[in-house]
């Protein structure tokens, strides 16, 4: 092969791997859904985890969230920044330690206006001793965890 044709080849694999990676959304997902369904609005709302519907839904950043009702999902429109769970909707405290890994949604926490998840209410207990310290770790780590492809399940 020359050399001109194996460059094409190389951009052409490489577009193709950069475009295949567009459909996925930003936020954890399970089964096409962020942060596995849940009302990401009703966390802050009603101080507790409640499943959406496939009824109300909004698109933020490639990934669908669902919400309780059509009120949760104006809110979320009107401002999905402030709504939206940190770290891309994986476990805070897996991010402190360096890891993406996924969510339970009644693991979760709100500290100072912003939603923080958590893979299960043992890892949440632990999450809680010192979030503080958790937060900073998980802030310096993030850019690097942001790129890592696997996710602990």
């Amino acid at each position: 092969m020359h050399a001109a044709h194996l460059r094409t080849l190389a951009a052409s694999t490489a577009l193709l791997l950069v475009s295949g990676g567009a459909f996925a959304g930003e936020f954890y997902e399970k089964n096409g859904v962020a942060i596995k369904g849940f009302d990401p609005v009703a966390y802050f709302t009603d101080h507790e985890a409640i499943e959406g519907s496939s009824e109300y839904t909004a698109t933020y950043k490639g990934s669908t969230f669902r919400f309780a009702s059509m009120a949760h999902r104006d809110l979320f429109e009107a401002d999905p920044g402030k709504y939206a769970p940190q770290y891309d909707g994986f476990c805070a405290y897996g991010v402190a330690r360096g890891v993406k890994a996924k969510i339970e949604g009644d693991a979760f926490t709100i500290v100072d206006g912003k939603l923080y998840l958590n893979f299960d209410a043992r890892v949440q207990s632990k999450w809680s001793k010192d979030i503080p310290g958790y937060l900073d770790r998980a802030d310096h780590n993030w850019p690097e965890v942001s790129k890592l492809t696997k996710v602990r399940e």
